[in-house]
């Protein structure tokens, strides 16, 4: 497969685009429904007060909801966590030992093989689950009050679409 030249832009002066892709558009839903998510995780009642009090403060960020959102309920090894994430495994062992010190996850053994770790969650760190999922659950409710059902359900279907078809090109 060729790809063609880049053209230069016709009309230098109309960068607008350049606030308005979809990229762009992703990333700000990201960075606001996960600051949406943490904001109602830091009010959660079930959540542990010291987790709550971290994610009050700003402590905790979207990088740390990617172990809340990668770790199997069972453990999982550093590099498949990292992987799952997309993260390098040096910054993944880096949220793995801020979350560890604070009571959210542990490293234990690997049953199968005795030379790997596993990262697990704490009796904590499944209680922040729990507060992840029900935050998760009512922001997607807000989203789709704000902007209606059927939109909802075509942007969900759009993105597992997309996110699913999506392969390096090649």
């Amino acid at each position: 497969m060729q790809i063609p030249p880049v053209k230069p832009l016709s009309d230098a002066g109309n960068q607008g685009w350049r606030l308005t892709h979809l990229g762009r558009l992703l990333g700000q839903s990201l960075r606001r429904f996960d600051a949406r998510v943490l904001w109602l995780m830091a009010r959660d009642v079930e959540v542990p007060l010291a987790l709550s009090n971290l994610a009050a403060r700003n402590q905790v960020g979207a990088a740390h909801v990617h172990i809340t959102r990668h770790l199997a309920v069972g453990g999982s090894r550093l590099t498949d966590l990292a992987a799952s994430a997309g993260m390098s495994k040096q910054a993944m062992g880096d949220l793995v030992d801020q979350c560890e010190a604070w009571g959210l996850v542990r490293r234990e053994a690997d049953l199968h093989d005795h030379r790997a770790r596993q990262v697990v969650f704490t009796a904590a760190g499944l209680l922040w689950l729990d507060a992840f999922k029900g935050a998760v659950a009512q922001a997607e409710e807000e989203f789709r009050q704000a902007v209606g059902a059927d939109v909802a359900t075509v942007v969900a279907l759009g993105l597992e679409a997309y996110s699913g078809a999506w392969s390096a090109p090649g």
